[in-house]
């Protein structure tokens, strides 16, 4: 076992905070944790820690949470931690070239994608929507460049036909923090070395937002059921019904056909929507002002508001 190294952590959501937690059960000392600035969030908007930096302050750990790590004061805060390795996930700042230089085995990043595909904000989601058949965590070196640096490990897993985003979220915040303990293990001793990524095979995962979660009928429903799956539980896919807000949760591909967003069939099975090619079965929903239910409780209680016919998403 090599001396433990001087850590400093970067990170801000759950995701993060899960690699924390692996880093605070090891060897090494965690100097500082760097986090987003507290946000504010829920119904009364007060600000709140991230899920990392509640972690950090649970452990007595010095948190910083500069705006940017452009300003020199920033810098200068981070030189005086002397740090041997900084360890980066899913932190939401980028990271100058001078910030890079710091720590003496530079900076690490663990990325929720199987590196040069799904560079970028939203890698998890994008992998669900885009029917990839497989996801996983790399741990690469970093670079001034946005997730283009030399990869050091990767974890694999399948993406299921039952995943959604957050299924495939939850198991690659189990996968990634041995594989930084294990990428750790291995710069230290000088026994881990980079491959360098092909550039050509990259893919952006975009930023994901409201507007995308909106339900096009007018697509294949292929593509449909899995998008509904990738943006579960947020942004959440919607449509309208009766000029009413619909969430779907949850859908299956189904044999039938019609125009585009029109009910064709409404049991305690699910309910069937026709889209550009085949059809969806929806069978987890929610409506204004309740829960999100299985679609035959819906039906159930219900049932008057899924007429044969009716279209949904068309402006009432």
């Amino acid at each position: 076992m090599t001396e433990p190294l001087r850590i400093v952590f970067a990170g801000t959501p759950e995701f993060a905070a899960e690699h924390l937690k692996a880093l605070l059960d090891s060897p090494h000392e965690i100097v500082a944790v760097y986090t987003q600035p507290d946000r504010p969030a829920g119904r009364g908007q007060k600000l709140m820690p991230s899920p990392v930096k509640q972690l950090a302050l649970e452990h007595n750990i010095a948190v910083m949470q500069p705006p940017t790590l452009r300003a020199p004061e920033a810098q200068a805060e981070l030189a005086a931690l002397k740090p041997d390795l900084m360890v980066v996930v899913a932190y939401g700042l980028i990271l100058p070239q001078v910030v890079l230089d710091i720590p003496r085995l530079g900076c690490i990043n663990s990325h929720a994608s199987l590196l040069p595909r799904w560079r970028g904000a939203a890698p998890i989601q994008r992998a669900v929507e885009a029917g990839d058949a497989q996801s996983g965590v790399t741990v690469m070196r970093m670079e001034a460049g946005l997730d283009t640096g030399p990869m050091l490990l990767k974890a694999i897993t399948p993406i299921s036909s039952q995943d959604t985003g957050g299924t495939l979220h939850d198991r690659l915040a189990e996968l990634g923090p041995p594989a930084v303990i294990e990428a750790i293990a291995g710069l230290a001793d000088g026994t881990l070395h980079g491959e360098v990524q092909d550039d050509s095979l990259a893919t952006y995962a975009h930023k994901l937002n409201k507007d995308e979660a909106r339900i096009d009928w007018n697509r294949p429903a292929i593509e449909l059921e899995r998008l509904i799956r990738a943006f579960n539980p947020w942004p959440v896919c919607h449509s309208t019904l009766n000029g009413e807000a619909l969430k779907v949760l949850a859908a299956t591909l189904a044999d039938a056909k019609g125009e585009p967003g029109q009910i064709l069939d409404a049991s305690k099975d699910g309910l069937i929507v026709a889209c550009g090619e085949g059809a969806l079965c929806l069978t987890r929903l929610q409506l204004p002002g309740g829960k999100a239910l299985n679609f035959s409780d819906l039906f159930n209680s219900r049932r008057e508001k899924f007429a044969v016919g009716t279209l949904l998403g068309t402006a009432q």
